[in-house]
């Protein structure tokens, strides 16, 4: 597995997920509890996902594992739509961070299919 300061989207991912812990504390601050607990499940699950998808046993299992982070990274732009428009605004670096995700977890994913890579 390469280390994730060689791997862009693990880099990525892990340090969105350090910033998800940070907006996770404010929610819980501010006493959002239930919308706490699931951003974080799902900010933190995008990094999970793919670090797991580094170990894939075969490439159904790498697009599967992705296929899961893109689905949590979808999830955690939802709640960060509602937290911007209820609750607090969302930091615009965070906003593009999740979209950088979402656009880097689609783009592997179809050149994976398409080039048969892992």
């Amino acid at each position: 597995m390469k280390n994730k300061d060689d791997n862009v989207i693990l880099k990525k991912s892990f340090d969105f997920a350090l910033n998800v812990v940070d907006l996770y504390n404010k929610l819980m601050e501010l006493k959002y509890w239930d919308i706490a607990r699931q951003v974080l499940k799902s900010g933190t699950s995008i990094g999970a996902n793919i670090r797991e998808a580094q170990r894939a046993v075969s490439k159904a299992d790498f697009i599967n594992k992705l296929g899961i982070s893109l689905k949590e990274a979808d999830e955690t732009q939802y709640w960060f739509e509602i937290i911007d428009q209820k609750i607090i605004k969302i930091d615009n670096d965070m906003k593009k961070q999740i979209d950088e995700l979402l656009r880097l977890l689609t783009s592997i994913i179809n050149s994976t299919k398409k080039n048969n890579i892992v």
